[in-house]
């Protein structure tokens, strides 16, 4: 026995299989188990490091801030949206596209409110970014405008989960659950005379359903995207517009 262990050579006990290797990928895949697990305010590189076996300096290699982390978080997660519907109308494709965009920033609140001040970037972005722009071209929007469009129509989404963050996008209301309530008792006993218009127009502003303003939302944006050029100028007349 003796023979046998000198000829493999010595053995130490604190012998463990090799790390993998850190790559990006991996680095954003353990950022995306902690952020399921536990939440964003715990995705932290101290806490990546952590579970990679390594110190928080190594990270940055990889990913410069915290800042860059959760915008590739985002790309990871639009990476998991379900693809566009083939059928039916261009609008009702862009719809359910962006409906999926939203339901994503609807079920990480903390980072739909990221995405107000960091401009995301990767291959899914870039992948809805893609699908938005060929909508708008089927659609019939002149390039320079749907240039903008695109802009416009995702920060609206974003918008609108940062508002309502936290649920179903067809479930939201007009506002939070305890700020609508405080919204509606306010108008009830509002003075006619000094807000005549918020008086009249008072159940009409607490009406629909979150879906339901949702999409009328898209579609007043869709609206005016169709006939508002860039130049500010009117639409010709006898231009061609596809409106289905």
């Amino acid at each position: 026995m003796i023979a046998e262990q000198s000829a493999r050579g010595p053995q130490s006990r604190r012998e463990r299989p090799a790390k993998a290797a850190l790559t990006r990928e991996g680095i954003i895949d353990v950022a995306l188990a902690i952020l399921d697990d536990e939440g964003l305010g715990k995705v932290t590189m101290r806490r990546i490091a952590a579970a990679l076996d390594t110190g928080p300096a190594s990270l940055y290699v990889y990913v410069r801030n915290t800042e860059d982390l959760h915008a590739q978080i985002l790309d990871a997660l639009l990476g998991r949206m379900a693809p566009t519907p083939e059928g039916g109308s261009w609008r009702e494709r862009l719809r359910a596209l962006l409906t999926g965009y939203a339901q994503v920033l609807f079920d990480h609140p903390a980072i739909a409110r990221m995405t107000m001040t960091t401009h995301p970037v990767g291959p899914h972005y870039f992948s809805l970014v893609e699908s938005v722009l060929e909508l708008l071209d089927e659609g019939g929007v002149p390039d320079d405008g749907a240039a903008w469009a695109v802009d416009l129509l995702l920060a609206s989404v974003t918008a609108t989960a940062v508002e309502h963050g936290g649920g179903d996008p067809s479930a939201a209301s007009p506002a939070n659950t305890d700020d609508l309530s405080v919204l509606a008792a306010s108008i009830a006993v509002a003075s006619g005379e000094t807000y005549p218009h918020i008086v009249r127009l008072g159940d009409e502003m607490l009406a629909g359903t979150g879906v339901e303003r949702f999409n009328w939302g898209l579609d007043v944006l869709v609206n005016g995207i169709l006939n508002t050029p860039r130049n500010g100028q009117d639409a010709p007349r006898g231009s061609k517009q596809r409106t289905n």
